[in-house]
């Protein structure tokens, strides 16, 4: 089990976004969010990455207890896992081989050898090894969202959370990077977790679909 939420309350501020949460994610399984802008589903995913704090119930996330989590434990947490923003986030100033270097030396790859061969390996897997030396202003949309990806698998996650990764991309662009998060998922054994507004995604790549809606996570596909 990735990730157990039992009874849980959510709050941004003081404002309790969701209420009463049960969610469980396996290893492997593809997840979606749904639900309108301010429902709560990156509320959620900012809960499960130790971003907002965990009120009642019980909620374990990758062996982590939750309830009593604090700041000092993010790094070990989000070391485990992968996250896909909607709008990129990366380091504009840099190339894409000094974006993806300055996550492996922060997250503890001490030898430049190790971390050359992992910034090959995951630009092949986003069909991107041409781009390495190119600056991120240079890149396409759907280049920089693959760039995005690559960053987020380098450590090898047990699993991505990815809150709207299509959302500033065209209908092709965003297929392909669903596309990409499956083959990973299939790969590598991998949970996704990806919050969305495009409800053709579960029909092109099936998954467990959760609604956000009126302070509750709800969903009709599993028990």
């Amino acid at each position: 089990m990735i990730l157990n939420y039992k009874d849980v309350d959510i709050y941004q501020d003081e404002h309790l976004v969701l209420s009463k949460v049960n969610f469980c994610v396996e290893e492997g399984e593809m997840v979606y969010l749904t639900g309108p802008v301010g429902s709560g589903k990156s509320s959620l995913l900012k809960s499960i990455y130790g971003e907002l704090p965990i009120e009642g119930g019980k909620a374990e996330v990758l062996g982590f207890n939750m309830n009593r989590f604090k700041t000092k434990h993010q790094p070990a947490l989000r070391k485990q896992m992968g996250i896909v923003f909607q709008d990129f986030q990366l380091l504009r100033d840099r190339t894409v081989h000094r974006n993806l270097d300055f996550v492996l030396r922060s997250t503890g790859w001490k030898k430049k050898a190790d971390r050359e061969k992992r910034i090959v390996e995951v630009l092949e897997m986003v069909k991107l090894s041409d781009k390495k030396d190119k600056f991120i202003y240079e890149l396409s949309g759907g280049e920089q969202q693959r760039i995005g990806i690559a960053r987020a698998i380098l450590n090898n996650p047990k699993v991505i959370l990815a809150d709207e990764p299509t959302g500033n991309l065209d209908a092709e662009n965003g297929e392909l990077i669903l596309a990409l998060l499956d083959e990973i998922r299939r790969q590598n054994n991998t949970a996704i977790i990806l919050s969305t507004h495009n409800m053709q995604w579960p029909e092109y790549f099936p998954g467990t679909v959760y609604r956000c809606e009126d302070a509750k996570l709800v969903t009709d596909n599993k028990e």
